[in-house]
């Protein structure tokens, strides 16, 4: 289920999503969001509405100590911050000895990372990014469209996603969140953006 679209134009990273609830060949379209924020992040999930709603409701994002990198923040504070979340939630999960939860994107002082289920943080270098299984049709439109306005392209993406794959249902919801100045640390892109 699911397509979970981020795009970075210059300080502000806009995200969107579907409202599919998907269920072998049952679909239902949820009132509660799949992109929302969470004091100074904005994230987008896929995999369960059970961990949505832990990072929507529970999580409680350490603040990025001083001078600390932003991805270095990312893969130790914040991810095991949401390690915690999770297992308190009664969500996490445990195969073979190795710890699982799920994939999400987090938008972060003008940067846009994707946390996957084995808690690795990735950071792509073209400025966009998607997950879910409408991913691929999305991430094809995204990079097409370069040119044109973000939130356009981001709702392009997503319409692409839903005519090409039964796991995805509009209404969307698109959000922006813009980089704070003072912590503004951004990385280079490729022209692709």
């Amino acid at each position: 289920m699911t397509c979970i679209v981020g795009l970075i134009d210059g300080r502000r990273v806009w995200m969107g999503g579907d409202s599919a609830g998907v269920s072998g060949l049952d679909i239902t379209v949820r009132a509660d969001a799949k992109v929302f924020r969470n004091g100074d992040f904005l994230i987008g999930f896929t995999s369960s509405f059970r961990m949505g709603q832990l990072l929507a409701f529970r999580l409680r994002p350490p603040p990025r100590p001083e001078g600390m990198d932003v991805f270095r923040y990312m893969v130790m504070d914040f991810v095991d911050e949401v390690r915690n979340c999770l297992k308190e939630g009664g969500y996490a999960q445990r195969n073979n000895d190795a710890e699982q939860g799920g994939s999400f994107l987090v938008a972060y002082q003008g940067r846009l990372f994707s946390i996957q289920s084995d808690y690795q943080v990735c950071e792509t270098n073209r400025g966009f990014h998607a997950i879910g299984c409408g991913a691929d049709y999305a991430l094809g439109s995204l990079a097409s469209t370069a040119g044109q306005p973000a939130e356009q392209r981001v709702r392009r993406s997503l319409e692409c996603a839903e005519l090409l794959n039964g796991g995805v249902r509009a209404p969307f919801r698109i959000e922006h969140l813009d980089a704070e100045e003072d912590n503004l640390t951004l990385p280079l892109l490729s022209a692709v953006a």
